[in-house]
């Protein structure tokens, strides 16, 4: 059987990996890239690995990104996420990917579409699915990204050259408002738990947080633990699905879609152990989050949730403000899975100016992916 080869990067950008293509090399209509881009990332799989496509089995393995010129006259390039599910037919344009944000610029500058002198870069980013704008700064040496650097992040092993996200205007990515009912918090009715009090927030993306105590955990449980918990799970999804009505997302529950509003337990400072076997002391961050995405518990932590996360600490009334450590300054400590990470964050007035988080990326594969 022949097959057809499409130009493509394979990237990672912060802990995420994704395959990144030109617009030009793609068709245009939803209808005929979502087949497309489910058979070249290995999905649906209901063994949960993807082995027949670019996939890892995990939501943060199992994306794809398209980057095209600028529809904007303040942006460098277009850049469009897609979110494909690893056990499910389903490609979904609803959010943003923070992570792979970070390998936006620099393959916009290793692909021509930018140029850019050595030194500090700059790329403006428009932000396709949540009409926001990035900017990414980076360094650049013989007219390339750099990849090397004494940079580390959370959740990816060695070092690599930082790169620097603002994203300006965070605020209402999907929904149009920083807080979608207007409420810092209100309740929720849970079918098998109760009532709960919720935020329900848009800042990078779409998130509902809810205090880890009130599902009977302390917050410092990993990945596998949460996902052991089939009530837990349901409770979550239940939480996600009557947050997305709330939030003017869906018509009904079971209108939702998968990849936002993520769900997320918080829990005050507490000293944990990470996937690594490292012990987080309380002392070195200002909230924990446990954060599910496209129904699985994450390893690490969204970067959008994390950001989201980091506006809501700063909104009084809000779980996360009630959990959270009172800090100075814009930065916000967020334990995770993989360990701590620090997102920048301006509230001013009610409204969400900015948010800003440093990672790092690396061109894995280049060539062409196959499709039969």
């Amino acid at each position: 059987m022949t097959q057809r080869a499409i130009p493509a990067v394979f990237m990672r950008g912060g802990s995420s990996k994704g395959v990144f293509f030109h617009a030009r090399d793609l068709p245009a209509d939803r209808s005929a890239l979502d087949p497309i881009l489910l058979r070249v990332i290995g999905s649906p799989d209901p063994y949960g690995r993807q082995l027949d496509g670019m996939g890892g089995g995990v939501s943060s393995l199992s994306k794809a990104v398209i980057i095209g010129p600028p529809t904007r006259p303040d942006c460098d390039v277009d850049y469009t996420f897609a979110q494909v599910s690893v056990d499910r037919p389903v490609v979904d344009w609803a959010s943003n990917c923070g992570n792979l944000s970070s390998a936006v610029g620099p393959f916009a500058v290793d692909e021509g579409l930018v140029r850019a002198a050595d030194g500090e870069a700059l790329v403006r980013i428009h932000q396709v699915n949540t009409a926001k704008v990035i900017h990414a700064r980076f360094p650049v040496v013989a007219g390339k990204a750099a990849v090397d650097g004494d940079f580390a992040i959370a959740g990816v092993a060695g070092t690599g050259a930082r790169i620097r996200l603002d994203f300006l205007d965070p605020g209402g990515a999907a929904t149009g408002r920083l807080l979608p009912t207007g409420q810092v918090a209100e309740l929720l009715e849970i079918p098998g738990l109760g009532t709960v009090t919720v935020t329900m927030i848009d800042a990078a993306n779409p998130a509902v947080f809810v205090d880890a105590a009130a599902l009977g955990l302390d917050g410092t449980e990993l990945p596998d633990a949460i996902e052991a918990r089939g009530d837990v799970m349901a409770w979550l999804d239940a939480i996600r699905r009557r947050a997305a009505v709330a939030m003017g997302m869906a018509r009904t529950p079971e209108d939702a879609g998968l990849a936002v509003p993520k769900v997320a337990l918080l829990s005050a400072p507490t000293a944990f152990t990470t996937l690594d076997g490292r012990t987080v002391q309380a002392g070195d961050q200002d909230v924990s989050v446990r954060m599910i995405s496209m129904e699985r518990a994450h390893r690490a932590v969204p970067l959008t949730g994390a950001m989201c996360l980091g506006v809501a600490a700063r909104i009084p009334g809000t779980v996360a403000h009630r959990l959270a450590r009172p800090t100075v300054g814009d930065e916000v400590r967020v334990a995770n899975p993989s360990g701590v990470l620090s997102v920048g964050a301006v509230v001013e007035a009610g409204e969400a100016r900015s948010a800003l988080v440093f990672r790092t990326a690396r061109r894995l594969m280049q060539g062409a992916v196959l499709l039969p």
